[in-house]
């Protein structure tokens, strides 16, 4: 197990470098200038060209990518062109957002999508796997962005049950703290709920066919402890590791949600990033969420071994 996680680890360099390099170029063929952009509408060539100067970006490309790379090697994520502050402190200041939505967004979507794909599953080809299944593509079939102002608009804005906007921290109390987060979690959850549900229902209604259910049901074991001990015990590998897949589909939901909802955190930094074609900070987000998801990964490769003792590595 220790030899597998070292190698891992290890191969995790290398996918960083290709994911930087990629990155790295498609920003630079992209359009638009941010020296032009700090220089503003009435500047003249000669400004653009100090400002391109200055931020070095009139070198040749494989100069500023070899530079680049030789700051990330020194832990240095560069600094951001508009604000020139530090990439590394505007990603910790967005982080705590981002961390609390993703976290929310995980754990409700399991928590509700399980059951109802289990329950499917039980109540197969009856008017409640229809249903399940019904809202399950109803839930991949709605845009975030749609949702999300929906829920803006019955429980914000009519119902005045919940605030619309902006994020309050834990410290704050944990009553202030939820309340900005339901309706973001309640929006970028829909589609994790979705894709779980299925794909426990899928798994469940397979394991429902073995051998082993039908003894179990035989020897007279109650119909819950079939379902969870053995049913749900023995689908659990692909489920988690659909849920592993999710966090690439959250990393894409939160930059959507964050906007909608104007939480300060990562997805938001990265739209005006964007916009603002500030190189850094874009380069650096996206360098954050790459890892992030290559450590998801192997989290999930490491709980099949403790899902399934007959994995071994």
């Amino acid at each position: 197990m220790s030899r597998f996680l070292l190698q891992r680890l290890l191969a995790t360099i290398p996918v960083m470098a290709i994911v930087a390099t990629i990155v790295f170029l498609l920003l630079r063929f992209s359009a638009g200038d941010p020296a032009a952009i700090l220089a503003g509408d009435a500047a003249t060539p000669a400004t653009i060209a100090a400002i391109r100067a200055r931020l070095g970006l009139d070198q040749p490309m494989a100069v500023q990518l070899v530079r680049w790379f030789w700051q990330l090697l020194h832990g240095d994520l560069g600094t951001s062109i508009i604000s020139n502050q530090g990439v590394a402190h505007l990603i910790a200041d967005r982080m705590a957002p981002t961390i609390a939505l993703s976290i929310t967004t995980i754990l409700f979507a399991i928590l509700v999508a399980v059951p109802l794909g289990v329950l499917a599953a039980w109540k197969h080809g009856t008017i409640i796997d229809r249903a399940v299944m019904t809202l399950a593509v109803v839930g991949f079939s709605m845009p975030v962005f749609v949702l999300g102002y929906l829920w803006i608009l019955g429980f914000a804005i009519r119902l005045r049950w919940l605030p619309v906007q902006g994020f309050t921290p834990l410290s704050d109390g944990i009553g202030p703290f939820l309340a900005h987060l339901v309706l973001p979690t309640l929006t970028l959850s829909v589609i994790y709920i979705a894709l779980i549900a299925r794909i426990t229902r899928a798994s469940v209604l397979e394991v429902l066919g073995e051998d082993y259910i039908r003894t179990a049901r035989a020897k007279g074991v109650p119909e819950r402890a079939v379902l969870m001990r053995h049913a749900l015990a023995n689908a659990a590998v692909p489920i988690v590791s659909v849920i592993g897949i999710g966090v690439a589909l959250l990393i894409g939901g939160v930059v959507v949600t964050e906007s909608v909802f104007n939480l300060p955190g990562l997805g938001r930094l990265t739209v005006d990033a964007v916009l603002a074609r500030d190189y850094p900070v874009i380069q650096g987000i996206i360098l954050v969420f790459s890892g992030v998801y290559v450590l998801v990964n192997l989290a999930v490769d490491l709980a099949y071994v403790l899902l399934d003792p007959r994995i071994r590595y």
